[in-house]
């Protein structure tokens, strides 16, 4: 009994596919704490471009990692990880679960998988080199770089994605090997967590149009005036918080490179993208449990009732192991 795993619940799936509600519903319902593993989120002062949870929604359930560090902060994986583990710590020390919720699926494999990252400190030079690289020639240089050394890295992160580009150039500038070899030799670890990971997924079309929707609202409730007001506060465009997407779109529009009308089509285009994107990384993930919601009908009670049952059954079956 010594050896017996904790427990981590996962709930991930694409942008706007309806983790939020749904992960404070099974919280309450089985005295769950949760820790956001969203690159965005855990920024003061941006709160509509990231779909922010609200004190509201959060309706008495305990959060970490949302409206933490100062958008000019320094947040990767490396930090999420080290502080990510610090808050399950916490939370298994007051005898209750904690969810990893959120659709920045590294992030999430970093934690279920504990990977090991080697140490970055000799590489400050270098990043600096890539990132003037990226100013003067821009994110397409860069992601050429990475596709002629890792080519299956370039084909998984998008080209302005400058801070994973750039990180998969530090692995193999430091190791000589590419870090999509690392990422696959690591997914072959065992969790040393007791773990249900459940992945929400919608059919393709009416996810696109939800993600369309959300886009128009997000506007409606002050998108602008809140990448304006991140601007008069001193946060520049530059900033790895604004690559966020919403965020350098409306930053580009303000410095006058796109219409308003282009800036927001454009959002709506790289969320699209971004959560076909996430969508590939899941099913590369193992052991994961899949949740169509267009098969409840999406009835938030019928899918709360079927995944209370697949955690009952873990249980069960963990407790005759």
């Amino acid at each position: 009994m010594k050896n017996m795993k904790k427990p981590l619940i996962i709930l991930t799936g694409p942008t706007a596919v309806g983790k939020t509600a749904l992960s404070i519903l099974i919280a309450q319902e089985i005295g769950a704490e949760i820790i956001s593993a969203d690159s965005i989120q855990v920024y003061k002062y941006m709160n509509i471009g990231s779909a922010k949870v609200t004190q509201e929604e959060m309706n008495g359930v305990p959060h970490f990692l949302v409206d933490e560090l100062e958008p000019d902060a320094e947040f990767n994986v490396y930090r999420f990880q080290k502080m990510a583990k610090t808050y399950i710590n916490e939370i298994y020390s007051r005898g209750h679960i904690p969810m990893l919720v959120g659709g920045t699926g590294f992030y999430i494999q970093s934690v279920l998988y504990d990977i090991a990252f080697s140490d970055s400190a000799d590489t400050d030079d270098y990043r600096q080199q890539l990132e003037t690289l990226a100013k003067e020639k821009g994110n397409l240089f860069l992601h050429e770089m990475l596709r002629q050394t890792d080519p299956v890295s370039a084909a998984a992160i998008h080209p302005n994605n400058r801070k994973r580009v750039i990180r998969a150039l530090e692995y193999y500038r430091q190791n000589g090997t590419p870090i999509s070899a690392h990422n696959a030799q690591e997914r072959q670890k065992t969790s040393p967590y007791q773990f249900h990971y459940f992945v929400l997924t919608d059919d393709r079309q009416a996810l696109y149009d939800r993600i369309n929707r959300r886009v128009d609202l997000m506007m409606e409730a002050g998108l602008l005036d809140e990448v304006k007001q991140l601007r008069s506060m001193g946060y520049g465009r530059n900033l790895v918080s604004m690559q966020g997407i919403g965020y350098k779109e409306l930053f580009a529009h303000l410095d006058g490179e796109m219409t308003l009308q282009e800036a927001v089509a454009l959002i709506k285009q790289e969320t699209r993208h971004f959560a076909k994107r996430q969508l590939t990384w899941f099913r590369r993930e193992k052991a994961v449990d899949w949740v169509d919601i267009s098969k409840f009908s999406y009835d938030k009670e019928q899918i709360l009732h079927y995944m209370l049952e697949r955690l009952q059954q873990e249980k069960t079956k963990g407790d005759r192991q």
